[in-house]
């Protein structure tokens, strides 16, 4: 039997942190007196970003008075205050070593169960000023617990906390904390955590992807905690690759055909991935990084590029007019995570302009095997000498026994024939979508320009579509999640002003951004934010891996080490620094 010491409650509101604002409820008071314990919350609490905080599974948070002590003593800190964790209940007894998910409690009229432990994030380290509590939590064993409301009603400080029923498979906090952050993910605990219906959703996916995922050994990273972007890890490193064909797909679509010269094979890509070039402009100072889709088929004998040249395009005009066949060019290996899922329902694959290249190789794809799933191409374009790939597209298609093509032009040309060269005049829009028979069973590979990739997003989601049919491929970076961030201006990719001009360089391939390091920034995440390079983050300690990305070359260190590594061919950004120049898939 436990008791409860203090009942804890506060609002989100605005702090001020490194220069930004953030929303948070980490701060918690004491109540004076009882307090209603409801579904979603306590009554006066709150919290400032729901994506990673409570919930009907994440209700009342729970921290022990021990943990209190421990951390006391190991932080050599005398001004803690109850809440001081950000916990609704703090409690006596109940530790996080005996406490197991799914055991429910009576304390005064209401009833709870236990979900999961706690997630950390980097609010709780900005709450202790300590910036490594996020891992000093999870590390420890101690990360405390969370409660779901299965009987609303009021509590209060002196509360017993009676157990009243346990779930039938036995998993405490410290063994479920251990099994998804720990680098041991037991094939055996995994099945048992499973088998407990009380473990909440999110507890539940991750250890479901730990699961499904067979490489559990050394360097296989954890897919329990890895974002979509980092699934699909490739060998760092360029390689020199000859141009053995460059063929004019339109009026600014150049493509080039490129293969090992001694014939050596390839690693073969996924439809939709993409390589990233380094280009070595003899008028350009610094290298080019430039990220670009595999627009062919699949295949261990050459990869094919599309470029688009843009009047103010430094890499796409260097490439038109300097390189020809036989030319060496260095070439990463095959990476991206918008790849074409198996199945066999209904796909949609959507783009406008230069989108159309890496939905092309899934249609390859689709089309070399003799698919028999509905397929429909759905593409955007100014007129037909800003049409790449038109012909190759009937060709595809006519493989196909169930695809259907739809084509917009938005200023048709004179030669351009309504009915042969494109379907109809305009935009895409969600009536259009509809015209065409998009269904809300597809699943959608969206490519294009970011305010074409905004409205057709919009679009889908207005006829039925839920956002994890809708796959998206985003160029000049990526989606960022700052959680917690508000009011922040978004702005362009670009060097900082107070570039160091020395030290190892630090390439961001898909913002086009290389900046030096300098030892003033922790970690190559805050160089990053200083580029104002698109990034994902949580804990900023090495512990949830969503700032994992892709290293395309070079070497890093770790300070601190990661609670578990991400997988080979992978970094942390929050808790890595540069060992000489390197290249991040950002």
């Amino acid at each position: 039997m436990g008791r409860l010491l203090s009942v804890n409650v506060g609002l989100p509101r605005d702090i001020a942190w490194r220069g930004r604002t953030v929303h948070t409820g980490i701060w918690k008071s004491p109540v004076q007196g009882r307090c209603q314990a409801r579904r979603l919350n306590l009554d006066g609490d709150g919290q400032g970003d729901l994506a990673g905080h409570g919930g009907e599974h994440r209700a009342v948070f729970v921290y022990q008075i021990e943990s209190y002590r421990y951390w006391q003593e190991r932080l050599n800190r005398t001004d803690f205050v109850h809440g001081q964790f950000g916990d609704n209940f703090t409690i006596e007894g109940l530790t996080d070593d005996v406490v197991c998910i799914g055991d429910r409690y009576r304390v005064g009229s209401a009833l709870f169960e236990v979900t999961q432990p706690r997630v950390t994030c980097y609010r709780v380290g900005i709450r202790m000023n300590e910036p490594r509590m996020p891992a000093l939590l999870t590390s420890s064993g101690r990360p405390g617990f969370y409660f779901r409301v299965l009987q609303e009603g009021d509590v209060g400080a002196g509360d017993e906390i009676v157990k009243v029923g346990e779930a039938s498979e036995r998993m405490t906090i410290t063994e479920t904390n251990a099994l998804l952050y720990s680098s041991n993910h037991a094939r055996e605990g995994l099945e048992r955590a499973l088998r407990i219906e009380a473990l909440s959703r999110g507890w539940r996916s991750s250890f479901e992807a730990l699961l499904q995922d067979e490489a559990t050994t050394p360097g296989s990273g954890n897919p329990g905690l890895a974002p979509a972007s980092a699934t699909h890890p490739a060998s760092p490193g360029f390689q020199p690759l000859s141009v053995m064909a460059i063929q004019q797909e339109s009026a600014d679509v150049l493509s080039l055909s490129m293969q090992h010269a001694d014939g050596q094979p390839l690693t073969p890509h996924l439809p939709g991935q993409y390589v990233v070039l380094r280009l070595k402009p003899a008028d350009a100072g610094l290298l080019l990084l430039r990220s670009y889709s595999l627009s062919g088929p699949p295949s261990a004998d050459r990869y094919r590029i599309s470029v688009k040249i843009e009047p103010n395009g430094v890499a796409g005009a260097w490439l038109q007019q300097n390189i020809r066949v036989g030319n060496v060019l260095d070439v990463s290996s095959p990476r991206g995570s918008f790849i074409l899922q198996s199945g066999d329902g209904p796909v949609v694959l959507l783009s406008a302009g230069i989108g159309a290249t890496p939905v092309l190789s899934m249609l390859h794809a689709l089309a070399a095997t003799g698919s028999t799933r509905p397929v429909l191409w759905l593409h955007a374009a100014r007129d037909g000498q800003h049409h790449p790939f038109a012909a190759e597209v009937r060709r595809l298609m006519s493989a196909l026994v169930q695809g259907r093509s739809h084509v917009w032009y938005s200023r048709p040309g004179p030669r351009d024939r309504q009915g042969e060269d494109f379907d109809a005049i305009g935009h895409l829009s969600r009536s259009a979508l509809e015209a065409a028979g998009v269904r809300s069973d597809a699943d959608v590979y969206l490519s294009g320009p970011a305010r074409f990739m905004s409205d057709m997003k919009q679009s889908l989601a207005a006829i039925g579509l839920a956002p994890r049919r809708i796959h998206t491929e985003l160029f000049n970076g990526g989606e960022t999640m700052t959680p917690g961030v508000v009011g922040a201006t978004k702005r362009a990719a670009h060097v900082p002003e107070n570039d160091s001009k020395t030290g190892p360089l630090v390439s961001f391939s898909r913002s086009g951004i290389a900046a030096h390091w300098d030892p003033r920034y922790q970690s190559i995440l805050e160089l990053a934010e200083a580029c104002d390079v698109p990034v994902r983050w949580a804990c900023r300690a090495g512990v949830c891996h969503n700032c994992e990305s892709g290293l395309v070359s070079g070497d890093i260190v770790y300070g601190p080490e990661p609670l578990d590594m991400p997988a080979d061919g992978n970094l942390l950004i929050c808790c890595s620094r540069p060992r000489g120049d390197v290249v991040i898939d950002l």
